[in-house]
């Protein structure tokens, strides 16, 4: 019997997330272009959803739509029933790049958005902590030239986390890393996941990767992107590659994306 995959059980660290009838557009000069078609989704507290589709159909638009950073031509975005309407620390974004501030060490770009909200003084200890949690303690005084990929992405990783968002979402926060760190990365989201109980929301174009994170894929159609399938992923953590059933559920999820011949 295959054993269930269940989120973290539900703590004040997860927040549940609507999207209602969910559409948008842009308005480039003199025309519009329809990015986003009545997206109905619902991801549970604690619940890890990773998001597929072609380049440019509007994953990182949902996402920008989820943390409040833009605003949709129609349909609405809840947090725990309350409408979204702005950015809130509840709900933190981390891109495919860093971004890290060059000036700053690594303690102090994790600590800038306990800095920015006159929070730092007393909560010095939770930048300790999230740095150990990531294993960068020892490089807490380095600059961010002097990091790897990987360890800049643990560091912006780190400072998302320090603010103990309710939502993590992530833009392909692996995008651009060698195969071997990006599985390395994997393995520590996943193990900061079920430490931190937060709801995550992942962009992936990598169907493995996908398969070994989430408890659910959502595929979405080319532009204007609908959800065109809504895969469980049913395995226990730690999952393998060459799982029989994750490899079947890949065939599928290929299939849903038009690339069937690639299985």
């Amino acid at each position: 019997m295959t054993a269930l995959s269940q989120p973290p059980a539900a703590v004040p660290n997860a927040l549940k997330l609507d999207v209602e009838h969910v559409s948008h557009a842009f308005e480039i000069g003199n025309q519009t272009y329809a990015v986003l078609d009545d997206i109905n989704l619902t991801i549970a507290p604690g619940e890890f959803v990773a998001l597929l589709g072609p380049s440019g159909c509007g994953k990182s638009t949902l996402l920008r739509l989820a943390a409040g950073l833009d605003t949709p031509s129609a349909g609405s975005l809840l947090e725990d029933a309350a409408p979204i309407t702005r950015p809130d620390p509840s709900r933190l974004l981390v891109f495919q790049d860093a971004t890290l501030f060059p000036w700053l060490t690594v303690w102090k770009n994790v600590a800038a958005g306990l800095d920015a909200r006159g929070v730092l003084a007393h909560e010095r200890h939770r930048v300790d902590q999230l740095l150990r949690l990531v294993r960068l303690e020892d490089f807490a005084d380095a600059y961010p030239h002097q990091l790897s990929g990987g360890m800049a992405q643990r560091v912006a990783i780190a400072r998302a986390l320090v603010n103990d968002p309710r939502l993590l979402l992530l833009d392909e926060p692996f995008g651009k890393l060698d195969s071997l760190t990006r599985l390395k990365m994997q393995n520590e989201l996943l193990s900061l996941w079920k430490d931190r109980r937060f709801t995550a929301l992942l962009v992936t174009h990598d169907v493995e990767e996908a398969l070994l994170l989430a408890d659910r894929v959502i595929v979405l159609s080319d532009r204007p992107a609908r959800i065109v399938a809504e895969v469980p992923v049913t395995k226990q953590h730690p999952r393998r590659r060459d799982d029989a059933d994750l490899v079947a559920l890949r065939g599928h999820l290929l299939a849903k994306l038009g690339v069937a011949d690639a299985v």
